[in-house]
């Protein structure tokens, strides 16, 4: 076991072995609810202030990417750089059952690519079904690996994720083979799931959002991971304050790549 992971509480059998088979099978695994109802509240409550701080610039560390291909999406509501706004976050790249999922699509040498909150506002949130990676890889070879933390319910009326099950190992992209990306998908699944649950999916996974037909907005946080040798889609180098270089582990320095 890396040694990073071990201090981090990852253990062999942080998942059971039918977690992982149905991981590698399937492409995702629900691990159930991990937030109380108590922490949800309060996590809601501060993303709201920093959304509400930020104003204008909420999400400008996205557009500094070279590794995002739209982040200015229409109807969404975006926060990055989390790793740097609160301790509350650390929880979100340092669950311990999250980075065992990560670390088994990915192998035990990763690193946190990005920590981003995102919004689905009423009237909007669909996606074209797509991958999180630009070109097809083996199975096995994976590069990229997302969870996604939910902050409310998760259902067809307000626009959960949908993922095509199995669709990592097709060997295609769909935009390639797909007559519209839009479109339902007839072997696609919605994410159905109570808030505070947790998601991981392996990023080459065929996913994307649909559409919150509710009132309110739909909120999630992603905890996206990369093999070691990938570039992060945030540079934590570059942003990563010295508060929170002085208050994280050392392990977590190693997660993050600083």
């Amino acid at each position: 076991m890396n040694e990073m992971l071990h201090q981090l509480g990852v253990r062999e059998d942080t998942l059971t072995y039918q977690e992982k088979a149905f991981l590698d099978e399937y492409g995702y695994l629900v691990l159930g609810q991990i937030l109380t109802t108590q922490q949800l509240d309060v996590l809601r409550n501060r993303f709201q202030e920093i959304l509400d701080a930020e104003a204008e610039k909420a999400g400008i560390e996205l557009l500094d990417s070279k590794h995002i291909r739209h982040p200015k999406e229409e109807g969404v509501d975006r926060l990055a750089d989390l790793v740097n706004k609160d301790p509350l976050f650390d929880i979100f790249y340092t669950y311990p059952r999250v980075l065992a999922g990560i670390a088994h699509v990915l192998g035990q040498e990763i690193k946190l690519s990005a920590l981003n909150f995102r919004a689905a506002l009423p009237g909007f949130g669909l996606q074209q079904l797509h991958v999180d990676w630009h070109e097809t890889v083996a199975v096995g070879a994976y590069k990229v690996c997302n969870s996604i933390w939910l902050l409310d319910d998760f259902s067809v009326a307000n626009g959960a994720t949908r993922l095509v099950p199995g669709s990592h190992k097709h060997g295609v992209l769909p935009q390639g083979v797909l007559q519209d990306p839009f479109a339902p998908h007839p072997n696609e699944i919605i994410l159905e799931a109570r808030a505070g649950t947790v998601v991981i999916f392996n990023s080459h996974t065929w996913h994307g959002g649909t559409i919150n037909k509710t009132d309110k907005p739909r909120r999630a946080v992603h905890s996206y991971f990369c093999q070691h040798t990938q570039p992060q889609q945030v540079d934590q180098k570059r942003y990563l304050r010295k508060d929170t270089l002085a208050r994280i582990s050392e392990a977590a320095r190693a997660l993050l790549d600083v």
